[in-house]
């Protein structure tokens, strides 16, 4: 039996893999992880789990997309022309992450006798995520267990053996893909604000595939839709970061945004004015 660790390179799934090791031994321990193309997986998180890797003295083992260096989540969904499977999960997610753990499950541990361990933390939102993860993969016959949450821990955080964080959770909370297609608007600004490339080829995307990336209640909204607000928000100097909670970030945003506005509506007028020498140009000819 092996305590296979759902190795993300976020830092709760580094914390997890620190403590497998710690109570089981590296022996014991697989470092398992879905590795994603660096056009949207940051340099520094490969920077982080391969520093995590080395500390612990284990390979990490990838089971991976086929086309993994070169395929985008969006590209991916581009190609399937449409953004979810059919029972609701991110497309990308699928082709990306749980086709290719699903081989590797069959190949690798085909009698069912690993544990998988996932870094879910110790809030109601994650505890929530893990009994969905303990359901779906429990009625496969597999085992999981969360030592965020069930664990007596040894380690808050990989600063207390020298490895700083992800510089990504400066900006973002979690370390998914940039672009993540599960995410909400305020990612997606800080998308808008730092990565041109992405957020031009999402809109491609959306056009291809005839539909929007994120909705709400009353249907479908375009990136294009909201580039408008995000260009006023980025001159008003509103930060890029999901680290305001949103019922406080989108009100500040929006009145910055709407004081720009109201700036640039004055100096249009002001601009008229002086080009207006009090002549009627009918009257001229």
């Amino acid at each position: 039996m092996k305590y296979v660790i759902c190795y993300s390179g976020g830092h709760s799934s580094a914390l997890c893999a620190i403590e497998a090791v710690r109570k089981h031994g590296k022996e014991n321990v697989i470092l398992l992880n879905h590795d994603i193309t660096p056009k949207v997986e940051d340099e520094d998180i490969k920077r982080f789990k391969q520093e995590v890797a080395d500390y612990l003295g284990l390979d990490i083992t990838y089971a991976n997309h086929e086309r993994w260096n070169t395929a985008t989540p969006v590209q991916v969904c581009k190609d399937a022309k449409a953004w979810k499977v059919d029972n609701g999960t991110a497309l990308c997610t699928n082709r990306l992450k749980t086709a290719p753990f699903k081989d590797w499950l069959q190949l690798c541990d085909p009698n069912r006798e690993n544990v998988y361990i996932y870094g879910f933390d110790n809030n109601p939102k994650e505890m929530a995520r893990a009994t969905r993860r303990t359901g779906i993969l429990g009625s496969d016959g597999y085992k999981t267990d969360y030592p965020l949450i069930t664990w007596e821990r040894t380690i808050s955080s990989t600063t207390e053996i020298g490895i700083e964080p992800p510089l990504l959770y400066n900006r973002f909370v979690h370390a998914n893909c940039i672009g993540c297609l599960k995410a909400g608007w305020q990612h997606w600004y800080i998308v808008y604000c730092e990565r041109p490339d992405i957020w031009e080829e999402a809109k491609e995307a959306e056009e291809a595939i005839g539909y929007a990336i994120h909705k709400d209640k009353d249907g479908a909204v375009y990136l294009e839709d909201k580039e408008e607000l995000f260009e006023l928000m980025k001159i008003a100097g509103v930060e890029p970061s999901e680290h305001v909670h949103y019922n406080k970030f989108w009100p500040i945003a929006k009145r910055k945004a709407a004081e720009v506005m109201e700036s640039i509506k004055l100096v249009e007028m002001d601009e008229l004015a002086e080009h207006d020498d009090g002549v009627c140009l009918d009257c001229m000819a």
